[in-house]
Formats: C-alpha cells, structure tokens, sequence
C-alpha cells in the first residue's frame, strides 16, 4: 500500500453554537462537541483508509475553554498515526470570537479508529507519511500512546515498550 500524508485525510468541520446545544451557562454542551469530533475524526480515518471506520477508543479529551453560545467553531481532524487496521487521529478545535473574529484553540483530543470491511473484520489501512514537523511530533507520540494502553490493558509487558522506556533514560 502507498503511504499516504496527513493532509490527505484532513478533515475541517465548522458550524455555530446554537442555543439547543447548550448547557445553562449557554455554553456548548460537551456532549456534542464529542459528538462533532467523532464525525470529523471518522470522516479523517475514511479518507486516510478508504474503508468503514468505527470508533474504537477515545484516548484524550481536553476542554480548555468553554465555547459560548453563537461562536463559530472549526473541528479540525487528521491522522496522526497509521497502524496495521488502526488509526490514531489527532482532533484540534477551534473558536471564533464573534465580534474580533480571531480564532483560538479552544479544545482537543486523540480518537482511535479501526477500518473494517463489509463484514465488520478489521482491515489493513495505508502507512502514514507525516510531511511538517507538527505532523511528526505526533506520529511519533501516537507510538507511544499505543504502547502505553498495551502495558495498561496489560496487552504488553512493560519491557516490551521501547518508546515508553526510551522518555526515562537519560
């Protein structure tokens, strides 16, 4: 298979906070700012596999900032990390001031997708080649978080986590 770049699988979201979706500080609701990171991410893992994707994890989540009622907000989604039937895609969102309209990142976070045939079984995906120094600081670090839900799922040994082991040797 022919690797493929972030870029590829880019996927940028925008929409407004309307007042259903918020809580009674007339912010956004958690819940669906979940909900629009999943659609982004999953619509990033598609284009980067060209497969059905399904959530299998949501491995980090940060609320930064609260997002009022009537901003815009862009949720912005790429694979980070391309493994054998699984992706890692890295979730940045941000917030448009309605009156400067300066934007600021207001939240993020890492979900893992799996590509699956039509029968549900997991399926290869394509390598990832990651192009801008961003892009490779998190290719890098997506190993790492994989190795470290091993260890945690005890799936592997800690001795086996080469790239954990590697952040505490000096």
């Amino acid at each position: 298979m022919e690797p493929k770049t972030p870029a590829e699988s880019r996927t940028i979201m925008t929409d407004m906070v309307l007042p259903s979706e918020t809580n009674p500080l007339n912010n956004l609701f958690g819940g669906e700012l979940l909900a629009r990171m999943d659609r982004a991410a999953s619509i990033a893992a598609r284009r980067h596999s060209r497969r059905i994707t399904v959530t299998a994890s949501v491995n980090h989540v940060a609320f930064s900032r609260a997002v009022p009622l009537g901003s815009v907000v862009s949720v912005e989604a790429a694979v980070s990390r391309a493994f054998k039937t699984s992706m890692e895609v890295f979730i940045d969102v941000w917030m448009e001031d309605r009156y400067t309209g300066e934007r600021t990142k207001a939240n993020e976070a890492i979900y893992t997708f799996v590509a699956v045939d039509d029968t549900g079984r997991p399926t290869e995906v394509p390598p990832l080649k990651p192009e801008t120094t961003l892009e490779q600081e998190r290719y890098d670090a997506a190993l790492r978080r994989k190795q470290l839900s091993l260890v945690l799922a005890k799936k592997m040994k800690p001795s086996e986590a080469t790239e954990l082991k590697a952040l505490f040797e000096v």
